[in-house]
């Protein structure tokens, strides 16, 4: 079967299938009448359970669900990844029939991520996913602007199957999906624990490391920990996906499945977007939390924006980010000062950084170039990964990788999967982490991760502790 469902298959298997049988992909895509997108994540077709993805933009009109899987790779592969599933992609593409796509984020398109650090020692928990796990979905809603499409996406052969018979194929599913259409009801489930691991270790692992920061030429380190909840029954993906969007309006909320894994969450951290030549990339470091009084809200905020210790750590990621583009993008425009990004629980420093992509600059290649940022892992990168593999004792997985997708015209978007967490049946796991510099203080730090696990938390059903 050439479906490489929950399967590791290297990419050249892949591609050697589809030239030995002559397959290849054929993809329609076709304007629908409104369909709300959590419904459709939740009852698009039967049995997709474990190959389905969603995705919200922040601050825009723009959805993609995906259920079902036409195509899956994932692997293990700790070199080239990056190259690996570019040149994967720009193979099964450039024979594709793609008939009825206009609109960027409709036709073929690939979703998934890459985990934090390959070369991290691997736990159970992210069994379900490589270090790179990407899929083409079978069937694929896309929003934009109030306008929704569906996509079909099927590996056909040409000298065996008719046209007609998927045409009418596609045509009776719609039907099928309008006539289905319901609301997403809300399923309370209750927790039974949860449990932040290891928090005595962590707070004197913050220990070591400031210490080291402060006689050493290492800048900043990035240091993350997790928390077990247990529930009653599995939570229900649909209704947290629901509760991240509501209550989290300006971030990206996503989820990506695989097998009895989904990993999710609502982050505010774009890492990279490809709009033709466009690109955008933004820089997320510095926190301080929210108030529900606007006076004090409002004082935060300046002095998060006046704060020494944030400010700093701000600039190393711009910097970064700035000399990881400008050799593959011209124009580059990078403000002088940062702004706040606010989201309901925490305010961030925020600079945007635009620019031009040079002639053949993937946005898989901005990826590898931009992760992981010195938000999310530290300053210099190497010596900082070293660090974070000694004393913070976990695997991340997908956790603080890069997640996104690309369309078959190269168009795509990558966020940071932060403030985010791991279902599987009864149990979640979530993530958070906290930047250290010289002047970090650790029960600062410790208190600054609690208000990171907050979105995941509330989505989930839980209480702030």
């Amino acid at each position: 079967m050439l479906l490489a469902e929950n399967q590791a298959i290297a990419h050249s298997n892949i591609i050697k299938q589809l030239e030995t049988k002559q397959k290849t992909l054929f993809s329609l895509t076709t304007p629908i009448d409104p369909f709300d997108p959590v419904v459709f994540y939740k009852q698009g077709t039967p049995n997709t359970e474990g190959k389905r993805f969603f995705w919200k933009s922040a601050n825009e009109d723009f959805y993609l669900v995906g259920v079902g899987a036409a195509l899956l790779f994932s692997n293990l592969a700790k070199k080239n990844r990056f190259d690996d599933i570019h040149q994967f992609w720009k193979d099964i593409v450039q024979n594709a029939e793609i008939e009825g796509s206009s609109i960027i984020g409709t036709g073929p398109l690939l979703f998934g991520g890459f985990s934090f650090d390959p070369d991290t020692g691997k736990e159970q928990e992210w069994s379900d996913f490589g270090d790179t796990f990407f899929y083409l979905p079978k069937y694929m809603l896309t929003i934009v602007n109030g306008q929704h499409f569906l996509t079909f996406n099927q590996i056909m052969d040409p000298a065996g199957e008719n046209k007609t018979s998927l045409y009418k194929h596609i045509e009776e599913y719609m039907n099928d999906l309008l006539a289905r259409q319901s609301t997403v009801a809300v399923e309370q489930v209750s927790m039974t624990s949860c449990t932040e691991i290891g928090q005595a270790e962590w707070v004197k692992a913050v220990e070591d490391i400031v210490n080291l920061l402060k006689s050493t030429d290492i800048k900043k380190v990035v240091l993350a920990r997790k928390m077990i909840i247990e529930f009653t029954k599995s939570p229900s993906i649909a209704t947290v996906l629901e509760q991240l969007r509501r209550n989290q309006p300006g971030s990206f909320a996503f989820a990506l499945e695989s097998g009895s894994s989904c990993f999710l969450g609502a982050s505010p951290e774009r890492l990279v977007k490809k709009t033709d030549e466009e690109v955008l990339s933004t820089c997320l470091a510095g926190s301080a939390p929210r108030s529900k009084d606007p006076g004090e809200d409002e004082w935060l905020g300046k002095n998060l924006l006046n704060d020494a210790k944030n400010r700093y750590e701000h600039q190393l990621v711009v910097n970064m980010i700035k000399n990881a583009l400008n050799p593959i993008c011209t124009n580059l425009i990078v403000p002088e000062e940062p702004i706040l990004m606010k989201t309901p629980a925490i305010q961030h420093l925020y600079t945007p950084i635009t620019g031009r992509a040079k002639a053949g600059q993937s946005i898989f290649k901005m990826v590898e170039r931009l992760h992981p940022t010195p938000a999310l892992g530290g300053v210099p990168t190497i010596e900082a990964l070293k660090i974070i593999r000694e004393k913070e004792k976990m695997d991340r997985g997908l956790y603080a990788g890069p997640i996104g997708w690309t369309d078959f015209r190269g168009n795509g978007e990558f966020i940071v999967g932060i403030r985010s967490g791991l279902i599987q049946n009864n149990n979640a796991i979530l993530y958070a982490g906290c930047g250290l510099v010289p002047d970090s203080n650790p029960q600062d730090e410790l208190i600054e991760t609690r208000i990171k696990f907050l979105p995941m938390l509330h989505a989930l059903g839980g209480e702030e502790k």
